[in-house]
C-alpha cells in the first residue's frame, strides 16, 4: 500500500471519526429541568396568625435552575393553565441544594377574610421551570392539596 493511499484512509478515519462524535454531542443536547418530590399544603389562618399556600419541590437541570413559575387553583374553576400563561404567573423563591438541583418553594400567605373567599375543596398546583440554558418543563398538575370547609 502507498504512504499517499495510507495517509488518505487516515485523514477519513478521522474526518469520520469527528463527524460521529459531533453527531453524538449534537444528539445529547442540552435536558430539560425535572421536578421532584413536590408538596403542596394549605395552613388555615387562626386568631392569632395568616395561614397559608405553600409548594415545595425539588428542581434539577445540569445547567442549574434560572426560575419555577407556581399557579394555584381551585378544581372547580375548571381552569387549564397553559405553559405560555405560567411564565407570567409568581416565581418561587430558590435555593441550592446541590450543583444540578435547586429546592424551590412557593409561599402566600392567606388572612382570614381571603380565607372565607376561597374555593372550598381541591385545588391543583401548576408549575412551570426554566433551566439557566433555556430549557423548560411545564407540569399543569404539580401537586394538589385541600381547602376545608
Amino acid at each position: 500500500m502507498s504512504k499517499r493511499v495510507l495517509f488518505s484512509s487516515l485523514i477519513g478515519a478521522v474526518v469520520l471519526g469527528g463527524v460521529a462524535a459531533g453527531g453524538l454531542a449534537l444528539a445529547a443536547g442540552p435536558t430539560e429541568p425535572t421536578l421532584d418530590r413536590g408538596t403542596a399544603r394549605y395552613t388555615a389562618p387562626s386568631d392569632s396568625s395568616a395561614g397559608s399556600l405553600s409548594y415545595t419541590v425539588d428542581v434539577s437541570d445540569d445547567s442549574g435552575i434560572r426560575n419555577l413559575k407556581v399557579l394555584a387553583w381551585p378544581a372547580s374553576s375548571k381552569l387549564d393553565p397553559t405553559e405560555a400563561e405560567l411564565r407570567s404567573a409568581e416565581s418561587a423563591k430558590c435555593g441550592s441544594t446541590s450543583g444540578e438541583t435547586t429546592r424551590c418553594t412557593y409561599t402566600l400567605k392567606v388572612t382570614k377574610q381571603e380565607a372565607a373567599d376561597l374555593a372550598k375543596g381541591t385545588w391543583y398546583v401548576s408549575a412551570l421551570a426554566t433551566a439557566k440554558d433555556g430549557g423548560t418543563t411545564f407540569v399543569p398538575g404539580a401537586a394538589t392539596f385541600d381547602v376545608a370547609r
